[in-house]
């Protein structure tokens, strides 16, 4: 007998979704290439929606070099030229730069021994943080933790960082888990 995943709304509008939500949303994530992904495609996301940046996936792993954090800290003016002329992602220069940058930022912190998968736990105390919500309640596109931590990033060299993204971030990979 195979027993059915209890998903939110949002994660039953496509199979995408439904393999977004069952494998990786909200599920703790201590990979730091991974990390960096995410965050990039939540900033890419801003002003759209997750399922047209999902879609396009694979389509970002390529142009971003699988999203290794110090070959995308690496990227030239040359780069930024490449990606705005592909079709296949979104070409947003803000956003693009913005991902270089926050690349940059956490290719420092590395070579200064910061591991980056500690700085964005250490904004939940490296624990996942609970959240339960009511059937059919939406997330909040924003929360305190969320300003807090999006003020920090931005003091310490990060693009693009808002609290809204900032939270989707975190329930992304599970600094806040809101799984059902």
């Amino acid at each position: 007998m195979t027993m059915k995943v209890k998903r939110p709304t949002w994660a039953d509008t496509s199979p995408a979704m439904q393999d977004y939500y069952d494998h990786y949303w909200g599920l703790p994530v201590h990979d730091e290439r991974f990390l960096f992904e995410m965050l990039s495609l939540e900033l890419f996301q801003a002003g759209l929606t997750w399922a047209t940046i999902w879609k396009r996936r694979l389509a970002f792993e390529e142009a971003f070099s699988d999203f290794l954090i110090e070959k995308v800290a690496a990227f030239s003016p040359d780069d930024v030229d490449r990606l705005l002329a592909n079709k296949r992602i979104i070409r947003n220069r803000r956003k693009i730069a913005a991902t270089i940058n926050n690349a940059q930022v956490i290719y420092k912190m590395q070579r200064a021994g910061q591991d980056f998968d500690d700085y964005i736990w250490s904004f939940v105390d490296h624990h996942p943080q609970r959240l339960i919500l009511k059937p059919g309640e939406p997330l909040a596109p924003w929360t305190m933790s969320s300003k807090k931590m999006a003020t920090q990033m931005k003091k310490d060299g990060f693009k693009f960082m808002g609290p809204t993204i900032v939270y989707s971030f975190m329930t992304a990979v599970g600094l806040v888990n809101a799984r059902l």
